[in-house]
């Protein structure tokens, strides 16, 4: 029994298509008869037994005798030697850097290849040249044109063998330029010339010369001849597929050429070896006088249209004609009217080559299916699937829709071609009784808003009417849109596309000019308020402008009344932004900053909403003192009042009114406000607030401490006076002012200590001086302003200054080296003041180490002589200091520093003393004090517990402090006036854990506000005492601020208490959910409307009355908050719920998109539909809810669509079926696949396994090529 191997179909086909058709000897297994099936070694024949001698083995023949050949690497390498004589660059001076190398470099980008190069002995250069063969050659040819000298020869040749030179295409030539790397010149084909011109090297010009004469003389053996022959008797030449003239030449090598059908010539051109052509031309005319005494003709008439049938496919009918029966056939060509068709052959052939003409002509028919244009594409289908059906059935026949007409022609056998004009008959009457279309005109400027953003218009429309709109491209400029569909459908859309477009018609575009600054605030936070304006108005388009085109224009587009409507609400709302836009500045001194926030920012906040204005205050740690506010007008000088009022009341505050002539104002603000402000500055930093320009006011306000404002009020006076040019006061003198400049960093000594020397000079000679400030650009100009005399003594004295101040001197003084460490200490900070202070001047001690007392300073003779005296009264201070003890205790010396040290590093700087604190002691040994809260200090009285030995105070209690005697003393006094003091005040215990806040939020508010230390006691105590402790000064506000909080905690209690008032409401659960409304909307409502909490009963409580809603709030607004619930539910008792059987396959038609349409009859009818869930019982029932005249009125309206929409849903699902493929009757039966016999694999297990290692078994494919030696050695 013979073992059967099965392949699969695939895979034989790949090992089929590699063998050649004569080799194939397996016998395909027909479907229908099966016979044995093929050997292995039949279907895969063996490899060829190995010869003995591989040099003399003998072709082995078989399906494997093709020889195989070794695989060549893809990459060569060859060395090119260019002579020194021959060399183009031969100075090797700069080798790898030159011209040379740069070539080498464009030669490698541009072909690819790797080239080195290296200089032999004899001064010749190698190069070598690795690559693909094509690039190795093509960098060659480089390297000769470019890095070797050129020499050229002419060689001389018949003209009529150039073109052989060239080749096809001029593939010859290049080929032949590559290989000699020569540049090889032809004359032109009008040039008589026969001389070809070779340029490059000496052994390239040889070999090119070598191989243009070697195809000369090739050229030179063969002959041409031409040959008449009447052009009705070429295809008998040729042959059946040009067999006949095929074999001629393959049998003489000789190369025939006849020309084509199409060209009207008769000569017949043979090219080859003179023998052989001979014997070429001799056979050739054998054959033609043969058929001229045999053959004969009959014409016959076929219609023009069948012309191309008898032709065939590439002339192939034709050909067969010829093959079967040696006649040829004539055609006319297309270009000519004529119909006749010539037969030329033997007369008893003559007859079947008629009949087969006569079949072919009459093998295919052309007929025309009458349908509208507009029907095409839905004859044609989606991608073409309707039409997909015919053609498959019928793959033969040709079906062709022509643009604008109203036919489709059909083309093909003609029995295929029945079969499809029926079904497409079909299609067109079916599509004709149910499609139907309407075109519109709508201006071609409003298609684009019919489409709408993204096609979602268009689409729309498409979906909801199931119809087909073709609206014309913009470049058309066409006014026409056609719909296509149902009818109904068709007029639906229609009427809704004239109603948008009558809409647009009525749509203007309006641009509205607002100052771009209001943009983000009309627009609000996440587009917030620009909704509102959109929602308010929704058929109008409002387009904002990019921010960064800077434009001012706003653009509405709508209905005409609509834009109007908009554009006045916008219009009042950019006036109210212009009034609300009203901004002044407060100049407020930084101390009362923080009073005029107030607590929590009560102050402000209050001030705020009771002048509703915007009022910003500057940063802490910022250096300005002006509060911006923003607002109406009257409202911002109504805050402005207040805020002014607040600073009066906690200060010594005077106010003073300055009548200046308006035109002044300018000239004494000064640029950049530079003179103003040294007024300021100059009289303990007052603010001098100048009228708005423009408003015609000459009142000028100085404000502040009363004796500034005076002194102030007198230089402003002054400054007017001489700025005062146009009689307004006594003296008529003109203002004159002088630049002067000084390095920065005299200035301070030209200022003097306090401003002692610069108020010296002014006083002297009644002249402003005013140097720059730290934000002026320029900071060497001192300006100085005045009367002309004085302003000329004033500019003559500081000359004098600055001069003395540019001569350097070197003087230097004694001071004993124990002070020596006070100038140095923390980075020589004293020094830096005496240099800032005294001009620069350098103060130089000596090393840490040295004995010496010698102290060298370096500067302005004035400067150093300044300096000497203030070094001298700090070293009287440091031999006048004294030591002082002030005991303080302990717990009580981080309040005593303040937050951040800040009250000692005040008192140190008031009184010139240094206070050093003692080290803290973890666990004190005679502390007997208890435990302090987290939230303040221990409540205690303010004096030290009574220790052991009471004359002697603990030492973690004394604070020491060093300076003047005086000082020392006044310092003490000032820390002993630090120590806080403690207070009780009662609070009830029922309100301590409100003072303290969420997370002691509230009692750190306060603690920070009032500077104090607030110990509410510990929750177990049940005390009623609060303990304050700190400042005397701070006490009393502290107490005064609890006792206030007390009072509004009160106050809420008791609103509490009455905001907790209950009602219970009996209400039929049944009407729970429309008492909520849709996501709580309604029951939301009456929560705000009347400020209660409504609580409907938990549905999983089962221990709960179902039927009870609890109300939450005050007495009157519960009741008021029950009748509106039981207005609804009233209401709901009147109402009626109906079902309704509708057919589910209509439902979502109904629902409509996201529910809208739905949603629209509900409103209309004002009833609530429900729709069964997937999976109810009964599909069908609908159920209506709403007032007995409003639910029958909408069962009738839902029962008209359903009607409506089932015609549309029985149409679709008849058509579904149509459209449906026919079920396969009969499935293919599955591929056995491939089988074959006596396989190896199914071989029983006696058959010896083929041994691996045996190159016996497994022949090698060729002998082993030795590696090739790479004359630089081998690859890196």
């Amino acid at each position: 029994m013979s073992s059967v191997a099965v392949l699969t179909q695939e895979s034989f086909a790949e090992h089929r298509s590699g063998l050649v058709p004569q080799q194939i000897k397996v016998a395909t297994l027909n479907s229908e008869e099966e016979s044995d099936p093929p050997t292995y070694k039949d279907a895969f024949p063996p490899l060829p037994e190995k010869s003995a001698c591989l040099e003399n083995a003998q072709e082995p023949a078989g399906a494997w005798s093709n020889k195989i050949r070794p695989i060549k690497a893809s990459v060569i390498t060859q060395v090119f030697h260019v002579p020194l004589e021959e060399r183009k660059y031969k100075d090797m001076n700069q080798f790898g850097e030159g011209e040379q190398a740069k070539i080498c470099l464009e030669i490698m980008q541009r072909t690819g290849a790797h080239l080195e190069l290296s200089l032999a002995k004899d001064q010749g250069l190698s190069i070598m040249v690795s690559g693909k063969l094509d690039a190795v050659m093509k960098a060659r040819k480089d390297i000769v044109a470019r890095l070797q000298t050129q020499a050229s020869a002419t060689v001389a040749i018949p003209k009529e063998h150039h073109r052989f030179v060239i080749g096809k295409n001029g593939e010859k030539l290049q080929d032949l330029e590559l290989k000699t790397a020569t540049k090889i010149q032809i004359p032109r084909p009008d040039d008589a010339s026969n001389q070809i011109r070779i340029t490059g090297t000496k052994e390239g010009i040889e070999k090119a010369r070598h191989e243009v004469l070697l195809i000369s003389a090739e050229q030179d053996k063969r002959a041409v001849e031409r040959l008449e022959v009447e052009k009705a008797f070429h295809p008998f030449i040729a042959g059946p597929y040009n067999r006949l003239v095929g074999e001629i030449m393959q049998e003489t090598g000789t190369r025939i050429n006849i020309p084509p059908p199409s060209v009207n010539r008769t000569e017949i051109v043979f090219t080859g070896e003179k023998e052989q052509l001979a014997q070429a031309v001799a056979r050739i005319k054998k054959i033609y006088e043969e058929k001229k005494k045999k053959t004969t003709t009959i014409a016959v008439e076929v219609k023009k249209s069948q012309h191309k049938y008898v032709i065939g496919p590439k002339g192939n009918s034709l050909q067969e004609i010829l093959e079967r029966t040696g006649v040829s056939v004539e055609i006319p060509p297309s270009d000519s009217i004529s119909e006749t068709v010539i037969l030329r052959g033997e007369p008893e052939k003559l007859g079947q080559a008629l009949t087969e003409v006569y079949a072919k002509a009459n093998s295919f028919t052309v007929s025309s299916v009458s349908a509208p244009s507009w029907l095409h594409r839905f004859i044609i289908g989606k991608k073409g699937q309707n039409l997909a059906k015919i053609t498959q059935q019928m793959p033969k026949v040709h079906i062709e829709f022509t643009e604008g007409e109203d036919k489709i022609t059909l083309e093909g056998p003609t029995e295929d071609v029945n079969v499809a004009q029926e079904q497409i008959e079909a299609m067109v009457k079916d599509l004709i009784t149910r499609m139907d279309y309407v075109e519109i005109n709508v201006d071609h400027k409003f298609h684009r808003h019919l489409i709408g953003k993204s096609g979602a218009n268009i689409n729309r429309i498409k979906d909801q009417y199931k119809v087909s709109v073709r609206i014309p491209p913009d470049s058309e400029k066409s006014n026409l849109i056609r719909i296509e569909g149902d009818p109904q459908g068709v007029q639906q859309a229609k009427r809704e596309l004239l109603e948008l477009a009558s809409r647009m018609e009525n749509e203007r575009t309006k641009d509205l000019i607002i100052e771009q600054r209001f943009h983000r605030t009309i627009i609000g936070q996440k587009g917030e308020r620009i909704r509102e304006i959109r929602d308010k108005f929704p058929e109008v388009i409002i387009n904002f402008p990019d921010p960064a085109q800077k434009s001012d224009i706003v653009q509405l587009r709508g209905p005409k009344n609509e834009v109007e409507k908009c554009t006045k609400y916008m219009q009042k709302m950019v006036a109210d932004l212009v009034e609300n836009s009203y901004s002044i500045s407060v100049p407020i001194f930084k101390q009362f900053h923080k009073n005029i926030i107030g607590k929590g920012g009560a102050n402000i906040k209050k001030i705020r909403e009771e002048s509703n204005t915007k009022i910003d205050l500057p940063a802490e740690n910022s250096n300005s003192e002006t509060i911006i506010i923003t607002g109406k007008r009257a409202n911002c000088e109504a805050a402005r009042s207040r805020i002014l009022s607040i600073q009066k009341d906690l200060a010594n505050i005077a106010e003073v009114e300055v009548s200046i002539p308006a035109r002044l104002h300018n000239s004494l603000i000064g640029t950049k406000g530079r003179l103003i402000r040294s007024i300021m500055e100059e009289c303990g930093g007052v603010h001098i607030h100048f009228p708005v320009e423009g408003s015609g006011s000459d009142t000028v306000v100085i404000r502040g401490p009363a004796s500034d404002v005076e002194k102030a009020k007198k230089q402003l006076l002054h400054l007017a006076e001489e700025k005062c040019i146009c009689g307004c006061f006594p003296q008529q003198t003109k203002s004159f002012t002088v630049d002067i400049r000084a390095k920065p960093e005299y200035h301070k000594f030209l200022i003097g200590k306090g401003g002692g020397k610069i108020r010296k000079v002014r006083d002297n000679t009644g002249a402003r001086i005013i140097f720059p400030t730290a934000e002026d650009k320029d900071q060497d100009l001192i300006t100085i302003i005045g009367k002309e005399d004085a302003v000329r003594e004033a500019q003559k004295e500081l000359e004098a200054l600055i001069q003395n101040l540019d001569n350097v001197v070197e003087d230097c003084m004694l001071v004993d080296p124990k002070h020596h460490r006070h100038f140095v200490i923390r980075r020589g900070q004293v020094l830096r003041e005496i240099a800032e202070e005294y001009g620069g001047v350098m103060v130089s001690f000596p090393r840490s180490g040295t004995q010496s007392d010698k102290v060298t300073l370096k500067g302005a003779k004035d400067c150093v002589e300044a300096a000497k005296k203030r070094i001298q009264e700090i070293i009287e201070d440091l031999e006048a200091q004294v030591t002082i003890e002030c005991a303080i205790p302990q717990k009580f010396h981080r309040s005593v520093m303040g937050p951040k040290g800040s009250r000692i590093q005040q008192i140190t700087r008031d009184y010139n003393v240094q206070i050093k604190f003692p080290d803290r002691e973890e666990n004190p040994v005679h502390s007997v004090e208890p435990q302090v809260q987290e939230n303040g200090d221990d409540a205690g009285d303010g004096r030290d517990t009574k220790d052991a030995d009471p004359g002697s105070p603990r030492r973690c209690d004394i604070i020491i402090i060093s300076g003047r005697k005086e000082k020392c003393e006044a310092a003490k006094e000032a820390l002993e006036a630090l120590v806080p003091v403690t207070i009780e005040v009662e609070v009830p215990f029922d309100l301590h854990r409100y003072i303290i806040g969420q997370k002691g939020s509230g009692i750190r508010k306060m603690m920070d506000e009032f500077e104090v230390n607030i110990h509410v006691p510990a929750p177990e105590l049940q005390s009623d005492v609060i303990a304050i402790t700190g400042l005397a000064a701070n006490l009393d506000r502290a107490k005064a601020g609890l006792l206030e909080r007390v009072k509004e905690l009160q106050a809420e209690q008791e609103d509490r208490a009455l905001r907790s008032f209950k009602l219970s409401v009996t209400v039929d659960p049944k009407y729970h959910p429309k008492i909520i409304g849709r996501k709580g909307a309604v029951i939301t409502q009456i929560r705000l409307e009347h400020d209660v909490n409504i609580q409907f009963p938990d549905k999983d409580d089962g221990n709960q009355p179902q039927d009870q809603i609890t109300i939450t709030g005050y007495e009157k607004n519960t009741e008021a908050a029950r009748d509106a619930i039981l207005k609804i539910v009233g209401e709901l008792e009147q109402m009626v719920s109906e079902d309704v059987p509708l057919d589910h396959r209509v439902h979502a038609r109904i629902i409509g998109a996201r529910g809208k349409a739905i949603r629209k009859i509900m409103d209309e009818f004002k009833v609530d539909i429900r729709f069964p869930q997937s999976g109810a019982p009964d599909p069908n029932c609908v159920t209506v809810t709403g007032l007995p005249e409003n639910v029958e009125e909408a069962i009738d309206h839902i029962l008209n669509l359903e009607e409506e929409y089932l015609a549309d849903v029985v149409d679709s699902e008849a058509l579904q079926v149509y459209m449906k493929p026919p079920p396969h009757e009969e499935s293919k039966a599955p591929s056995k696949g491939f089988v074959v016999r006596d396989a190896p694999w199914t071989a029983s297990s006696s058959e010896k396994a083929p041994d691996m290692s045996s190159s016996e078994e497994f022949p090698s494919f060729g002998a082993q090529v030795a590696p090739k030696t790479l004359p630089w050695g081998p690859k890196r």
